[in-house]
């Protein structure tokens, strides 16, 4: 899908904030900016290195500046648009006429009679980024454009310190140099001319993260320029790959880096848009949306260097690889995309960690242990072995991932970690104190405003749904324990049954907890329909199904909790604890959108009118696509009115759950 925006989209440099994208790297790096190239958070970059895949991320390149001089008499026109601490700013979209977004990036301005495009692109697999620029002087003034790279070298989210001062190297005439500050250097290889310069500061405004409580203003440094003149009536292109990898520095000629400095780069963003193309065609998928949301998927996929194997980042740009994340998106990130070998890399990589039959909630980074706080992880994993044969119909990955699955059912069974453990009714009941356990895991201090503790519905959905794989896979693979499965399956059917439905609200208790919690009318008992292995019967499901449509559906996403309830909060903003407060409190989520279809489809049993319906109910994912982060789905909206994208811009499991829902479209 093609984005196309223009001059109306950015009337302000407010406006001009609203949009970014997004391109990533594959080990946890990424580039994101807004639409007019400013950097509008913290976390914006032109180039976000990751020295150790996923997580050891620096910001590196923040920003861009770039001006286009005239003559000696010091006319010039600035082209970069970005905000100031000082309250000043440069208001280079003035100059924007368009801005499109494909599958990289593109900027075309017109000024003086010259348009000048601009387009970058990521290299996958290093921590490299290509900028071209072409210009069109239809002008006759000759004119010279200038690129500034403002550079930070800073751990993602923090400032740049006083000792991060960098320093220009130039080699190879004027085409080839190196910025260091510290122990990282930055490699700039170009077919303009490279020049030092003394050094300068930028202080910036960050009003997204003021919004949301976070530090609002940060600083870069810059130390060289590259620039390129260009004859009145005549056409030119400036070329810049700024990287942080070594080979480059170590290759003396044009030909050993890849060629000319222009020819790289063009190989770079060609090499971008190939890739995209191949991610489509091997989806198999055909809806143009759907397509869209492949292509965004790719952007999760990364390197984790520890096991060797790949991972999937939980949001951009806040989070890392989150074990109840990755088992949640999974099936829509790597099956619905037909990514088997990707698919079996990650459930190897989380299969590694498993203790005492739990999955990491976080990983492990340095000498760091994982931390297992999560009851719901393990039984999703499981979840994900079984939906990975289905799509791939490979056995043997089964066979491998079978012990971790019996030690998972077993730790359950007899009690685990997090006061996790099956009850006396067959039903899994998990957490105490402040331990945070499902999905909705905040923690404010000394508070848990969604304890959850006790039987959270969707936990013991997926228990369910567990020992039926169990079972399955028992027969599939033929060790004689399937009936023991299958009879634990029962049990617990006949206690959800008996212990959660809600005759006078027509749907699921929340949670079991002896609490007034329990009967809030939440979207966690989608689930319990959605979910391959299901315990109600085909009345009741349409009841949840009906009552979640009811009380907590909206086009982008499920509330949390509904809007009547007394502890509803409509809007989420401001600092971290009113954040925190609202973030399960009704806040609407897009991810269990994806489940609300399926469940939807699953009642209506895949009819022709049903698929209709709900294709056309996300029709309106183009107007979510096109808003906050271009091409991506966030993580969450208020839950009032939910109109603007809030949290991570792009979220893992949202572009997972309803990629499932393309899928089933498309394929059943």
């Amino acid at each position: 899908m093609r984005w196309i925006y223009g001059r109306q989209d950015w009337k302000t440099a407010e406006r001009g904030l609203e949009n970014c994208y997004l391109m990533t790297n594959g080990l946890g790096g990424f580039a994101s900016l807004t639409m007019t190239g400013a950097a509008a958070r913290n976390d914006h970059a032109f180039l976000m290195a990751c020295t150790k895949a996923p997580n050891n991320r620096y910001n590196i390149i923040h920003r861009l500046a770039e001006k286009v001089e005239y003559g000696s008499g010091g006319e010039s026109v600035v082209l970069s648009t970005q905000q100031f601490a000082d309250g000043s700013h440069e208001d280079g979209f003035r100059y924007l006429t368009e801005f499109v977004y494909e599958d990289t990036p593109v900027w075309r301005y017109f000024v003086n009679g010259a348009v000048i495009e601009k387009e970058a692109a990521l290299r996958q697999g290093e921590n490299t980024v290509a900028v071209c620029y072409r210009v069109d002087n239809r002008g006759r003034r000759p004119l010279r454009l200038t690129v500034t790279p403002f550079c930070q070298f800073s751990p993602k989210g923090e400032d740049a310190g006083e000792e991060c001062i960098p320093v220009y190297t130039p080699e190879t005439a004027d085409r080839y140099g190196s910025v260091t500050a510290g122990d990282m250097t930055l490699y700039c290889v170009t077919d303009g001319s490279s020049s030092e310069i003394p050094v300068k500061e930028e202080t910036y405004y960050y009003a997204y993260d003021e919004c949301d409580g976070r530090r609002s203003t940060g600083r870069a440094r810059a130390c060289h320029e590259i620039s390129m003149s260009v004859e009145g009536g005549g056409c030119a292109s400036l070329s810049v790959v700024f990287t942080m990898e070594e080979r480059y520095a170590r290759k003396e000629t044009e030909a050993e880096r890849g060629g000319p400095a222009g020819e790289l780069a063009a190989f770079i963003i060609e090499e971008q848009k190939r890739s995209c193309r191949q991610l489509e065609e091997e989806s198999g998928l055909l809806d143009e949306t759907a397509l869209t949301l492949v292509k965004s998927a790719h952007q999760f996929v990364s390197k984790r260097e520890s096991t060797g194997g790949k991972t999937i980042l939980a949001g951009f740009p806040f989070f890392e690889d989150w074990g109840r994340d990755t088992m949640t998106a999974l099936p829509g990130i790597c099956l619905s995309t037909r990514r088997f070998d990707d698919a079996a890399s990650i459930l190897r990589t989380f299969a590694r960690y498993e203790r005492n039959g739990l999955m990491p909630n976080l990983f492990p980074e340095g000498k760091n242990d994982p931390k297992y706080n999560t009851a719901d992880a393990a039984l999703l994993f499981i979840n994900c072995v079984w939906l990975y044969y289905q799509s791939s119909g490979d056995e043997g990955m089964v066979r491998e991932m079978y012990p971790v699955m019996e030690r998972i059912v077993r730790s359950y069974r007899n009690g685990t970690e997090y006061d996790i453990y099956m009850d006396e009714d067959g039903l899994i009941s998990a957490g105490s104190g402040l331990d945070q356990v499902t999905w909705m895991d905040v923690r404010a201090g000394e508070i848990l405003p969604t304890p959850r503790h006790g039987k959270p519905v969707e936990i013991n959905a997926y228990w369910y749904n567990a020992l039926r794989i169990m079972g399955m896979c028992s027969r599939l693979l033929g060790d004689g324990r399937a009936d023991g499965y299958e009879k634990a399956a029962e049990r617990t059917k006949r206690s959800f049954s008996d212990k959660f439905w809600m005759e006078e609200k027509h749907c699921l208790r929340d949670v079991l907890s002896g609490t007034e919690a329990d009967g809030q009318i939440r979207c966690n008992q989608i689930w319990a329909v959605s979910m391959p292995f299901t315990m109600l019967d085909e009345e009741k499901e349409r009841q949840v199904v009906d009552t979640v449509f009811e009380k907590l559906y909206t086009p982008y996403g499920l509330r949390t909790l509904e809007e009547t309830d007394p502890q509803f909060h409509p809007v989420y903003g401001g600092e971290m604890f009113k954040r925190d407060m609202a973030y399960h409190q009704g806040t609407v989520w897009a991810y269990p959108l994806g489940a609300y279809y399926l469940a939807y489809l699953k009642v209506n049993r895949y009819s022709e009118s049903a698929k209709a319906y709900v294709k056309a109910q996300m029709e309106v994912l183009h107007s979510a696509l096109r808003e906050g982060c271009i091409g991506q789905l966030p993580e969450i909206y208020d839950g009032g009115i939910p109109v603007s994208s809030k949290g991570c811009f792009a979220q893992a499991w949202s572009v997972g759950e309803l990629l499932r829902v393309y899928e089933a479209l498309e394929r059943r």
